[in-house]
């Protein structure tokens, strides 16, 4: 596997199933999960049992989150934590003036020089404040090497992780996970993880703040489809019981700044687990495809594979939407995405391929923002050719694989966005100048 150790292989098992009550075992420790109850007064091997929430206590059942690990040393055990360089991180939305243009970013970026550990963020956009839990914040990753003894958790919200080029494989308190391009992770709020690289390494992530990620209500689509709740995967337990005398970093993400603490063990000592309270990854194929087959372009909300529901009913705070490859088979239709003027923000990314709106100038890694209530749609050469085809059953999107970030929050760019990053496509705009009149009203 991937020129992987068997070893390896064995420890990068899943179990199965978007929010189970799972429990996992290390299998050299059987037995290490004590039995009827949670925190006995002496844990099996002598372990310490230690309970993450990712909820309030008194949260209704089906959005109660947490998970009991059993542990060789407890988290408390590590020294002050102190503040670290942000870098590129940033939750501050003012440092430019609001700009409703739609910002388009190239694809080269890249660490300049050896040595840009993960998770090397450079902010991109966002809107509302860690501190107030409310709000979403888009990143870009690059690194080309790996975390050695260090690790993050982020005290803010969720990570969602969006690899573009290259393998992660990222250790967690719950176990290992394999996430490739095509693939996500959602690593949710408080978990410790390391992740080593193979070389140049790039993505996106969208952390948010205030809620964690669900999968969409269906309604009428019935008990089935989309996302399948089966196919989101879980790491079985795995620990290393090693000291580090030279120390071993904890990172933290504390209200939008980053703190370091040092402790003299790895953290990835949980020999057992159980709970609902866990990292998980998905492959974007594994996704059931929803689509007009009769007429019209459907609403893009039919490629909802993860939401983060606001307080209002239907309104999310963020959406994880992708556009895989499907059948396009609509009659008497332009079949693209038709041009709009949305209430919601919409962020753009590519992993691999093109954009079937947009077949030049988006590349993968890059990315583009509708802001809210600015035009967008398909380029002047897409609105020529869907015109003019023939509609017969084809292949929309194949190879290719385009994803958004939706928010019904007002996302501001960083200045690293607009102006530091320098890879800002300032022609973005011509690509819809081409656009010309064809109406004529003595023809109908």
């Amino acid at each position: 596997l991937w020129g992987f150790s068997q070893s390896l292989w064995f420890i990068l098992q899943y179990m199965s199933g978007f929010g189970n009550e799972h429990v996992s075992e290390d299998p050299r420790c059987p037995g290490a999960l004590p039995e009827g109850q949670n925190n006995p007064q002496v844990c099996p091997y002598g372990l310490y049992a230690e309970q993450l929430s990712g909820s309030a206590f008194t949260c209704p059942r089906p959005t109660n989150k947490r998970s009991w690990l059993y542990r060789i040393l407890p988290s408390v055990c590590h020294k002050p934590f102190k503040p670290l360089e942000e870098g590129h991180l940033t939750h501050n939305w003012d440092e430019v003036e609001p700009d409703p243009n739609q910002p388009h970013h190239l694809s080269k970026y890249f660490p300049s020089s050896a040595g840009i550990r993960f998770p090397g963020l450079h902010t991109l956009c966002g809107a509302g404040e860690p501190r107030g839990r409310n709000g979403i914040a888009v990143h870009i990753f690059v690194c080309n090497t790996s975390m050695i003894n260090r690790c993050l958790y982020n005290s803010d919200g969720d990570f969602l992780i969006v690899p573009q080029q290259g393998k992660l494989l990222i250790t967690t308190e719950f176990g290992k996970m394999l996430v490739e391009p095509n693939e996500i992770c959602v690593i949710q709020q408080g978990m410790r993880f390391s992740v080593e690289v193979f070389g140049e390494t790039r993505g996106y992530i969208l952390e948010v703040y205030g809620a964690h990620f669900e999968l969409p209500d269906l309604g009428p689509i019935g008990a089935n489809g989309l996302a399948n709740p089966r196919d989101f995967l879980v790491p079985v337990a795995w620990y290393e019981d090693r000291q580090v005398p030279g120390g071993y970093t904890v990172i933290s993400k504390y209200q939008g700044k980053l703190f370091a603490a040092q402790q003299d063990f790895s953290p990835f000592n949980v020999v057992a687990w159980h709970g609902n309270y866990t990292p998980y990854k998905y492959h974007l194929e594994k996704f059931m495809v929803i689509n007009s087959v009769a007429f019209d372009h459907a609403d893009p909300s039919i490629f909802t594979v993860l939401t983060a529901k606001s307080t209002r009913p239907g309104v999310a705070v963020a959406d994880f939407v992708i556009f895989p490859p499907r059948w396009g088979v609509a009659n008497n239709t332009f079949r693209p995405p038709y041009y709009h003027r949305n209430c919601m923000s919409e962020f753009m990314g590519l992993i691999k391929g093109h954009y079937e709106a947009k077949e030049e100038g988006f590349q993968p890694g890059g990315a583009s923002l509708h802001s809210m209530m600015t035009p967008h749609g398909p380029d002047a050469d897409c609105f020529e050719k869907a015109s003019k085809a023939k509609l017969e059953p084809e292949r929309v999107a194949e190879g290719t694989m385009a994803f958004m970030f939706e928010s019904s929050l007002s996302l501001a760019v960083t200045k690293w966005g607009l102006q530091t990053s320098n890879h800002l496509d300032k022609n973005y705009y011509k690509c819809w100048e081409p656009l010309k009149s064809h109406f004529n009203p003595n023809c109908k």
